[in-house]
């Protein structure tokens, strides 16, 4: 049974503390996807040498299959949680649909 699983990937934000006041918000959009499956959401760790991190948080949002994740971002809810990511995601953003194999 295939898997698939978009992975929303955050640039460093120009302001985090404000970005994380607001992830919480977004976190909530997230789960509010038709037929989502599960979502795991990470928060990068500093480097040890105190430079910026290569990348802020990920996301990882399940589905069953494609036209399952595709027809989820279509809905209202996904494209609330599209709009939002975008906006609040101040030093950009990478989105990635993936088959788990």
């Amino acid at each position: 049974l295939m898997t698939v699983k978009l992975s929303v990937i955050t640039d460093n934000p120009t302001d985090p503390a404000s970005f994380e006041q607001h992830y919480g918000e977004h976190k909530q959009l997230a789960t509010k996807l038709p037929n989502l499956q599960r979502a795991e959401f990470a928060k990068v760790f500093p480097k040890e040498d105190g430079s910026p991190t290569p990348k802020w948080r990920i996301a990882d949002l399940y589905f069953a299959d494609y036209d399952t994740a595709v027809a989820a971002l279509s809905s209202p809810e996904g494209q609330a949680l599209i709009h939002d990511a975008v906006t609040s995601a101040t030093g950009g953003i990478d989105l990635l649909l993936s088959d788990i194999e």
